[in-house]
Order: C-alpha cells, then structure tokens, then sequence
C-alpha cells in the first residue's frame, strides 16, 4: 500500500528562494520552486559522524536497548537526522557489548536502522602517551588486530563501517589494507605519528583525520608535526569539532582554507553530557569531567577536553561564525560532505526523505523546527 504524499516547504539555502520537497514512502519524489513561505529554511537532514552519546544516554557506558533507543530519539530532537554511533576506547568485551546493544536497537526498529548506518569505532589503537591519547583509558589502548576487528563484526553484523587509529603502530599497515579490503573506512587520530608513518597509512587506504587539532599533544615541533602531515595529504579528508571550544577561531578557519570546503566535515564528537547541567560527573570518557556554563566539557585537574557538549546544529552555527561561511557552505560541511565518503546519497528525487526545516536568527543561529527521517517527522526542541 502507498502511503499518500506529504509536501514540506521551506527556503533553499543555497539560494534564499522557497522550495517544495514533496515525500512518499519515506523517499523524496520531486523537488519544485516555490510552497507556503513561513520564513523557515530547508536543507538536507544533518548527519554526525561522530556521536558517542547526548542528553544522559552513553554509548560507552555498557549500553542496553533502552539506552540506544533513547540515543536516537534525543539526537532526532537536537536537529540530526542520521548519525554514526560512536564507540571509544575500551576493552573487548566493552566494545562487543556496545556493538550488539546497536545491532538488536536497529534490528528492532526500521527508523532506528535507517538513523544509525554503520558504527565508527574511534580506538582502541591509538597514541598510548597522554595529550594524543585524550580522555581514552589507557589501559584498553592496544595495537590494531584484524581477528579484533573480525570479532567486533561478527557481534553486530558487519556493522563497524569507520575506525579512527594511529598509525604510528607496526601493524598499521596490514590493518589498514584489511579494513579497506573489507569496505570499511579508515581514518587517523588522536596520533603522534611522523610524516612518514601518516604518508603510509594513506598509501594503504586511510581517507580521512579524525577532528584535527585536537587528539593530539599540546606542544608540538614547529614543524614536521602530525598537524602539517595531515592536512597535506590530499587523500585525506578532515573533520573538525566546530563547538569554539577545541579549535580557536583562527585555526578552524586556517585549517579549512588548507583542507578546503570539499573535503571537511563538521562532527559534534558529542558525550552524553551534552544538553546536560552544568557541573562535575563521573563519565566513563575522561571519569570525573566537569561541564562548564559555556559548554566545555573537560577532564578534571587537567585542560584535556572530554568529548563536546553541544549538538552539530550549534556547530554549523559556529562554523560559519568562525570561518566567515554562508548558509549553504556550513550545511554542506554538516549534510552532504559527511554522507560522500560512505556513498549515502544526499538531497535528490529518489534519495530518503531525510531533511531539517529551521528558523535562522539574526545572529546566525540555526534553531531546527523539525527533522524529517526517512520522511518520518520529530518535531525538535529548539
């Protein structure tokens, strides 16, 4: 049975004119000018690649069904139509655990299935020193294993479609050209790397650094260092967290100007504390972190940050900010950017319904009136 049509209406951001999106069967059938001008905006739904968890639901804390779907309903609401579920550093069992708990959420739900495409596994193998290590326990960093990896996918179905690791490893190499081998993505971070050790990483298949800048030590040389190799790699994309508390003004902006707009992406890298009270927690990423009234979220005692506080929608607002940006380039950073890589397809007739109408105030904030997944409508809260 076919379900009856649905029109939304909104302006197009790349040219300020209204547009209809018109929706059946989850997909979009026809895009044509004009509809109801009720002074929102429309644009293809947002997509996190990175997402460890928001609003008290964690995915790095042993998390069940209920937590998951809690997860998926709270990132809806903050104006994000798909994300990658996020898993940091932790033991085997930990991560086999969190891996099934995703699996049976999307197996549970076809919405839930269509929010969480594939899982991005950021760890275990990454920088053991502190500064590149970040808030990840040390105790579970380990070197990179394809019979590892071959068991976190058999937890969940072939699932794990993006890992972030250092590639200062010996068995980088091999490890690398295996995920590639398998169709999963590789990317760097949270490294001490040399240039050389980068250089080969990418030669095997690496495409993308994990939030450059941050991962990373607080006192570098001034050059070779892990910063300059990255961003001259051509075959790497770079996402960066636009939130004004991981990268200064400056450098978010003269990083995306290296990188250039085609091959960025804006992540939230959000912890579960995100849209949470401020004050100090007992988290499993970072243990006791404090959440400050501005929306650092840092481990206690140190200047480490633990993750981001705010959604992706506060970071496309920020980004534009920061880097001097239109509309339609910050959208692009947060929608269609991370979807190319993994070949999810973006705003076309054909494509899922998967859309953001959002009041845009005077000083540049998004504010999102609802997200469409799939063509299933979740009203935010703005």
């Amino acid at each position: 049975m076919t379900d009856p049509a649905t029109r939304v209406s909104g302006r197009d951001p790349e040219t300020g004119q209204n547009r209809t999106i018109v929706i059946q069967d989850g997909r979009i059938t026809d895009i044509v000018p004009g509809g109801d001008d009720d002074g929102l905006w429309l644009s293809l739904g947002l997509f996190d690649l990175q997402l460890n968890g928001f609003a008290g639901c964690d995915l790095n804390g042993r998390p069940d069904l209920r937590t998951v779907r809690g997860l998926v309903t709270a990132v809806h609401n903050s104006g994000v139509s798909r994300f990658a579920p996020t898993l940091i550093t932790a033991s085997h069992d930990a991560i086999i655990d969190a891996l099934r708990a995703i699996a049976q959420a999307r197996d549970s739900d076809p919405f839930l299935k269509h929010a969480m495409p594939f899982v991005h596994v950021e760890g275990p193998h990454i920088a053991p020193e502190d500064g590149p290590r970040g808030a990840h326990p040390a105790e579970h960093v380990r070197p990179p294993s394809l019979d590892e990896f071959d068991a976190w996918q058999a937890a969940c179905g072939n699932l794990v479609g993006l890992v972030t690791l250092s590639p200062h490893w010996p068995e980088t190499d091999a490890y690398v050209r295996g995920l590639h081998a398998r169709g999963v993505r590789v990317a760097l971070g949270h490294t001490s790397a040399a240039p050389d050790q980068i250089s080969a990483a990418v030669a095997a298949g690496a495409m993308l650094s994990t939030h450059l800048g941050n991962g990373i030590a607080a006192t570098l040389p001034r050059h070779p260092n892990p910063i300059w190799s990255q961003l001259a790699e051509d075959g790497l994309w770079a996402s960066f967290i636009a939130d004004g508390h991981h990268l200064p003004r400056e450098t978010f902006k003269a990083m995306l100007r290296a990188k250039g707009l085609e091959r960025s992406i804006l992540v939230s890298d959000a912890a579960a504390l995100a849209g949470c009270t401020p004050g100090i927690y007992d988290a499993p990423i970072g243990g006791k972190v404090e959440l400050k009234a501005n929306g650092r979220l840092e481990v206690v005692g140190t200047s480490f940050l633990a993750g981001a506080a705010v959604s992706l929608v506060f970071g496309v607002a920020t980004a534009r900010r920061m880097a001097g940006l239109t509309l339609a380039e910050a959208l692009r950073l947060a929608t269609v950017n991370p979807r190319l890589p993994f070949n999810l397809p973006a705003l076309t007739v054909g494509a899922p319904a998967d859309l953001l109408r959002f009041h845009l105030g005077e000083d540049g904030s998004l504010a999102p009136e609802t997200v469409y997944v799939a063509g299933r409508p979740y009203r935010c809260n703005s």
